[in-house]
């Protein structure tokens, strides 16, 4: 599964499979205890393909920060917690995404992002994200 069917929603924990869609809005499922809920399209709903993270330069896709740390984790949990510290937080990401803008992502965002990596981790949803990037790719070579 991709980042195109994973959203977060405000005010929920976690992350929710998008299901279904209905005529007022979607049907979820939480990825961490499995429960389907209906989301009002009126909800504010974040879809994970669509979050980037600012750097110095440039916004960076949370796709590429997934695989940052993935690579440096060699495919396992992140070594600090999301409870850890402010610093210890920040010295993490650092070595994640080293022009990221500090002014602009807080402690709670390198929260959030850690929290996702290792609940996406634990649901085999990264790998399923690399394969589907594959296959365009593979798509895009073929048309050219």
């Amino acid at each position: 599964m991709s980042l195109e069917k994973v959203i977060a929603i405000t005010g929920k924990p976690g992350l929710y499979k998008l299901i279904a869609q209905t005529r007022g809005g979607f049907v979820a499922e939480s990825l961490i205890d499995k429960k389907r809920m209906s989301v009002n399209i009126q909800q504010n709903v974040s879809v994970l393909s669509e979050i980037a993270i600012y750097t110095l330069t440039e916004e960076v896709p949370l796709r590429e920060v997934l695989k940052s740390i993935k690579k440096k984790e060699n495919g396992g949990a992140t070594s600090v917690k999301a409870k850890d510290g402010k610093d210890k937080l920040e010295e993490y990401f650092f070595e994640i995404l080293p022009d990221y803008d500090e002014d602009r992502v807080y402690a709670s965002d390198i929260k959030k992002v850690i929290q996702w990596y290792n609940l996406l981790l634990e649901h085999n949803m990264l790998d399923l994200e690399e394969d589907s990037e594959a296959k365009t790719e593979d798509v895009k070579s073929e048309e050219a």
